[in-house]
C-alpha cells in the first residue's frame, strides 16, 4: 500500500487514509470487512475527497445510519474518520439480545417465531379459560350426582345442587375475568357458550327424566337456546346481536329456578320454586322474540346497506 501513488489513492489524504487503514489491519484492531471498504472508499475518494479536506478542514462527521456499526477511528491529519458503516460485518451485542439476526436486517431470529408461539399457547390456560373447563368437567360429575341412587335421594340431590352452583358461579366470573384482563382466546369463546348451555341443558333434561319437571318446560328453554343460536349464526354476516338485560335476567331467573328444583324441597318451598320457574319460561319466551325482531332488523339493515354500496360502486 505504501508504494501506490497518491493519485492513485485520491491525493494526500486519500494516501494517508490508505496506509492508516493497512496499519490498523496489521494490528488486528479493525474488522477486515471494515478495512476492506475504507481502503475502497479511499481509493475513491479522488481529488474530491483531497477537495473536501481542504475546504472544510477535516473529515465529515456523518452518523451512522440504521444497521450501521461504529467502529475505530482512523488517526490522521485531519481529524477522526469512521471506519465504515459495517452493515452486515459486524453485529454488536444488544442486536442479539434484541433476538435479530446476524444478517442485520431487522428479520426476528429463528428461535423468535417459536417463542412467540409458545407464548400464545400458554394463554389459552388463563384463569377464564381454566373455569370454563372446570364447568365442562362439572356436567358428567352432575349427572352422576343426580342419578345416584335413583335419584330422589336428598343427599345425593344436594350434593348434585352443589355441582350446579359451583358450574353457575363460574358462569358468572369467566367472561368478567377474560373481558377484564384482556385474556379472551378463541377457546373461550367457543367453550364457553357450550359449558353454559350443556349444564343447564343436562339439568333440565335430568329433571323431566325423574318427572320432577314437565318436559315441555324443558322443550321450550332449549328450543329457545337452539333457535337464538341459529339466529345468530343466520345474522352474523350483517353484525352481532348484543345480550340484552332481560336476556341476563331470563339466565339468572333459570339458575335459581333450575336449582330450586335439584333440591328436594317440600311444602312452601316447592310452590315457590313452581313460581320461580314459571317467571324463567315467561322471560325465555319474551326474550327469544326480542331476539327474533333484533334479528330481523339486523338483516335488513344489512341488505339495505349493502344494496346503497352497490349502487354507489356503480354510479
Amino acid at each position: 500500500m505504501t508504494g501506490v501513488p497518491a493519485s492513485a489513492a485520491g491525493g494526500s489524504s486519500g494516501a494517508r487514509r490508505a496506509a492508516a487503514g493497512a496499519a490498523s489491519a496489521a494490528s488486528g484492531k479493525v474488522p477486515g470487512a471494515a478495512v476492506g471498504r475504507a481502503a475502497a472508499r479511499s481509493a475513491e475518494g479522488g481529488a474530491s475527497g483531497a477537495a473536501s479536506d481542504a475546504g472544510h478542514g477535516g473529515a465529515s462527521g456523518q452518523d451512522a445510519g440504521p444497521g450501521e456499526v461504529h467502529g475505530p477511528a482512523f488517526v490522521t491529519g485531519h481529524g477522526s474518520v469512521p471506519v465504515a458503516d459495517g452493515a452486515g460485518a459486524v453485529v454488536d451485542e444488544g442486536a442479539q439480545s434484541a433476538g435479530v439476526d446476524d444478517q442485520g436486517d431487522g428479520k426476528p431470529a429463528r428461535g423468535g417465531k417459536l417463542a412467540a408461539a409458545a407464548v400464545n399457547q400458554a394463554s389459552v390456560w388463563n384463569i377464564a379459560n381454566l373455569l370454563t373447563m372446570l364447568r365442562l368437567v362439572l356436567v358428567p360429575a352432575f349427572v352422576a350426582l343426580m342419578l345416584a341412587d335413583g335419584g330422589y335421594d336428598p343427599a345425593w340431590r344436594a350434593l348434585a345442587w352443589a355441582a350446579f352452583a359451583i358450574a353457575m358461579i363460574t358462569d358468572l366470573f369467566d367472561g368478567h375475568l377474560a373481558r377484564r384482563y384482556n385474556l379472551v382466546t378463541d377457546f373461550g369463546k367457543i367453550a364457553d357458550p357450550i359449558a353454559d348451555k350443556a349444564i343447564m341443558g343436562t339439568a333440565l333434561i335430568c329433571l323431566s327424566a325423574l318427572d320432577d319437571l314437565p318436559w315441555w318446560v324443558t322443550g321450550v328453554i332449549l328450543g329457545r337456546e337452539l333457535g337464538v343460536t341459529l339466529l345468530r349464526f343466520w345474522v352474523i354476516r350483517y353484525g352481532v346481536i348484543p345480550a340484552s338485560r332481560g336476556g341476563k335476567l331470563k339466565t339468572l331467573t333459570q339458575g335459581v329456578a333450575v336449582g330450586m328444583y335439584v333440591l328436594a324441597l317440600t311444602g312452601w318451598l316447592a310452590t315457590l320454586r313452581w313460581w320461580v320457574m314459571a317467571a324463567a319460561v315467561v322471560l325465555t319466551v319474551v326474550t327469544g322474540l326480542d331476539y327474533v325482531k333484533q334479528a330481523i332488523v339486523l338483516r335488513r339493515q344489512g341488505i339495505a346497506e349493502r344494496k346503497a354500496a352497490l349502487e354507489e360502486k356503480e354510479a
